[in-house]
């Protein structure tokens, strides 16, 4: 497990990233996959302690936030909930066999508000990023959106091979766009 600790806004303490790195690997056994964790410790107004984690596996993505008064147990909450969110992943996926070999690349590309408003004829590019898209049921797919708290997912329908798009509605549930021939 490679783990990374950052210090925002607070001096670089040594026992403290001892302690994340002696508490960290503890979740790694309810993931197999190498693991990549980024830890981001940063103290708001010094009072408000804040840990965020974010795991990275192969195909998977989990984070998780805890602010509380006291760095060491906003460290230990993290880590709670991460093992909570962990343990949740694994119960779902423990009968589902992952499909190899059949991942499609997806490229995003987000352009500049003001080439499409002025009407250029190119609009501007300011970011493009590419990434491979698993193939998952929809259940997996909402699961997988939850955990890395995003608004919408693109997926390959693990039984139709096409690609959906799941996304959070604003009443809360959730919305499935399913594209036709």
């Amino acid at each position: 497990m490679r783990i990374n600790v950052t210090f925002r806004h607070m001096e670089s303490s040594e026992p403290l990233r001892n302690y994340v790195e002696d508490k960290l690997p503890k979740v790694k056994k309810y993931i197999d996959e190498p693991v990549e964790a980024q830890v981001v410790l940063s103290v708001e107004k010094k009072i408000r302690h804040k840990a965020e984690v974010s795991l990275s596996a192969k195909g998977i993505t989990i984070k998780a936030t805890d602010e509380t008064a006291d760095m060491y147990a906003a460290v230990d909450g993290v880590l709670d909930k991460l093992e909570r969110q962990l343990k949740r992943y694994k119960d779902k996926i423990k009968m589902h066999k992952p499909l190899s070999g059949r991942e499609r690349r997806v490229e995003k590309t987000v352009y500049t508000a003001e080439s499409i408003d002025e009407a250029h004829p190119e609009p501007s590019i300011i970011k493009s990023d590419s990434f491979h898209v698993k193939p998952m049921s929809v259940d997996e797919a909402v699961m997988q959106m939850d955990l890395l708290e995003k608004e919408f997912l693109v997926f390959t329908d693990a039984s139709s091979e096409e690609i959906n798009v799941v996304y959070r509605r604003k009443d809360g549930n959730y919305g499935l766009i399913v594209p036709q021939a």
